[in-house]
């Protein structure tokens, strides 16, 4: 899930999978820790490990802390992932299955972008403004895939979702 969210997020230019070990001394001895992920986006550098809450033991906070520290010395962001709220996890999912390029002979597109604005509308609303709203719902997916429209994922993905045009530049 989290290469996924990585994704969307957009500017992500590479990720590379455990990329160094490190070992480190504690008051209790030696230790070390391979954290599992470092991103490379258009904004900087960000290690990365993924362990869910529930299973983060003591000696695992030591690891993270250790890597935070070697990630404030490089200049990095440095976050540990400890799990996702359930509608993320299926936000997500909806629209990474809309992210290949789409056909779009009817122009639903162009339809569904008429209908944004700077400021927020609801999804049914955007879809049910267009001359075939079923087939609208699939390609305003597609377009907050590809950040040509905008939502708070904060909040499930379904009708009463808010979407908006991006800023200028934003992306």
């Amino acid at each position: 899930m989290l290469l996924r969210a990585l994704d969307f997020a957009g500017g992500l230019r590479e990720v590379q999978s455990q990329p160094f070990s490190l070992c480190f001394s504690t008051a209790a001895g030696s230790s070390g820790h391979i954290p599992d992920y470092l991103a490379y986006t258009d904004t900087g550098l960000t290690l990365i490990d993924v362990r869910p809450s529930r299973l983060i033991r003591e000696d695992d906070r030591i690891k993270f802390a250790a890597a935070a520290e070697v990630a404030l010395v490089m200049g990095w962001r440095y976050l540990v992932v400890g799990g996702w709220q359930r509608f993320v996890v299926d936000t997500l999912d909806e629209l990474f299955a809309r992210r290949r390029p789409m056909k779009d002979p009817m122009g639903m597109q162009d339809q569904v972008l008429a209908q944004l604005g700077p400021g927020p509308r609801r999804f049914d609303e955007i879809i049910e403004a267009t001359s075939v709203p079923a087939i609208a719902r699939t390609h305003l997916s597609h377009l907050i895939w590809w950040r040509r429209a905008v939502i708070d994922l904060s909040r499930p993905l379904g009708d009463s979702c808010l979407v908006w045009a991006p800023r200028p530049g934003s992306w």
